[in-house]
C-alpha cells in the first residue's frame, strides 16, 4: 500500500519524547470506508502500551475535546479517512499545519478547529494519520481494499507506539 514506509518513519519521528498519547479514531459507522479510523482504534485495543489512550469518536470528534484535554496528552494522533487522490488504502501522516487542506467527509466540526483548541489547551503535538477511502457511500462494511489497509495500519501503529 502506498505511503506506509513514509508514514512509519514519520510516526517514529513524531512520537519521540511521547509521554502520554491519545489516538482518536474518527468516522461515520454507516459510511463504509469512512469508518476506518474507528476500526483502527478498535483493533489496537490490547496491542498498545498503557500510556496510549484509545478513543472511538465516530463522526463526532468534537464531543471528545474535554476528555482529551483532561488526559493532558503530549501527543494526539487522529486516524481518519481522507481524500488523498491516491489508491484506496494509501496512508499519509499529516501535520497540524496541513490538516486544514485535507478533505475529510462527515464531521460537523472541522478537525483543524479541534486540533487548534486541543493544542492550545494542552500543548500536545498533533497529527492526522489519513487513509484514502474507496467508498464512503451508505453501508456498514469496509471495502476489501480498506480491510487490507486496516491490518497494515494496525501493525504500523502498534509497532510505532511500542517504540514510543
Amino acid at each position: 500500500m502506498e505511503g506506509y514506509e513514509s508514514a512509519r518513519r514519520g510516526l517514529e519521528a513524531w512520537l519521540k519524547g511521547a509521554e502520554k498519547v491519545v489516538i482518536l479514531g474518527v468516522g461515520g459507522s454507516l459510511r463504509r470506508d469512512d469508518h476506518i479510523g474507528v476500526e483502527v482504534v478498535g483493533e489496537l485495543e490490547g496491542k498498545v502500551p498503557e500510556k496510549i489512550d484509545l478513543i472511538k469518536a465516530e463522526a463526532i470528534p468534537e464531543n471528545f475535546i474535554e476528555p482529551i484535554i483532561n488526559v493532558k496528552p503530549s501527543h494526539l494522533l487522529i486516524v481518519d479517512a481522507a481524500l488523498l487522490n491516491r489508491p484506496p488504502g494509501s496512508v499519509m501522516l499529516v501535520g497540524p499545519d496541513k490538516i486544514k487542506g485535507v478533505p475529510v467527509s462527515t464531521h460537523a466540526l472541522p478537525l483543524s478547529i479541534l486540533c487548534d483548541y486541543v493544542s492550545k489547551e494542552t500543548g500536545a503535538k498533533i497529527a492526522l494519520l489519513a487513509i484514502n477511502p474507496k467508498d464512503t457511500g451508505f453501508g456498514e462494511d469496509l471495502t476489501e481494499e480498506l480491510k487490507e489497509a486496516l491490518e497494515e495500519v494496525v501493525t504500523l501503529l502498534a509497532e510505532a507506539l511500542s517504540k514510543a
